[in-house]
């Protein structure tokens, strides 16, 4: 059998990736920034979850749906990169304050779900409740296996319509108590969405930035509302509450 000298070894061990006396190369620069990443995240889960303080269950299912939306993100945009390392202040706990201001409603729909915000997190908190469901219409086929899978991952009650926003009607089965959107449209088109459920007895919850007055001022063109508003918990922005609308003739 031929021999293999000392200067093949070193060769085979350097296209096998392991240094000089056997030890690993270091970690590259992505690896090295992807770690970066996971401790700050980890340190905005943990003022999030001050902010909106859940189960143990839901925390698990949190990670989950987080893990699986990082994995995600890399060949489809679910998220504005720049809001990564704020995952769970800018986008979790966002979302979970919007349980606290309906706090009966089992049953929900979102609309134009996206990313996951606030229908994924909303189905998460929920899933020890018995009889919820979380309707999350997205009209993006990527986007909405993403929220199939996200689902599916978490073990949370949620059913996925890809659909047209004005289609939801036609599509979602069943009584609504809270209707949401996030990031979607200006608020006198968010309300011609909703309307229809609002119309059968859905509450709305649409979470707004500092420019809410505008929106106000615009939609009360369109549409007879009698707006109840509550301060954002993760920063200046807030959540109009409605509970019925009339269009204006």
């Amino acid at each position: 059998m031929k021999q293999r000298g000392p200067g093949r070894d070193k060769e085979l061990s350097r296209r096998a990736g392991v240094g000089e006396g056997g030890a690993k190369p270091k970690f590259g620069k992505a690896s090295a920034n992807d770690q970066a990443l996971d401790s700050i995240i980890a340190a905005d889960k943990r003022a999030a979850l001050k902010l909106a303080p859940v189960s143990h269950e839901t925390e698990a299912r949190l990670d989950r749906y987080i893990a699986l939306l990082r994995e995600w993100q890399a060949k489809t945009n679910l998220v504005a990169p720049s809001t990564l390392p704020h995952l769970w202040t800018r986008h979790i706990a966002d979302s979970l304050q919007l349980v606290d201001l309906a706090p009966i409603a089992k049953r929900w729909a979102d609309l134009g779900s996206g990313g996951g915000f606030p229908g994924v997190v909303l189905a998460c908190a929920m899933a020890e409740t018995p009889g919820a469901s979380v309707h999350l219409v997205e009209r993006i086929a990527k986007k909405a296996a993403f929220l199939r899978e996200a689902i599916r991952v978490t073990t949370s009650p949620g059913v996925v319509h890809l659909a047209e926003i004005g289609d939801n009607v036609d599509r979602i089965t069943g009584p609504v108590d809270c209707v949401t959107a996030r990031a979607l449209a200006p608020l006198h088109q968010l309300i011609g969405f909703a309307e229809p459920l609002m119309r059968q007895g859905a509450k709305a919850l649409f979470p707004k930035g500092q420019d809410v007055e505008a929106e106000l001022t615009e939609a009360a063109k369109y549409w007879n509302i009698t707006p109840q508003l509550h301060q954002s918990r993760t920063g200046d922005g807030w959540i109009v509450e409605l509970n019925a609308a009339e269009r204006r003739s």
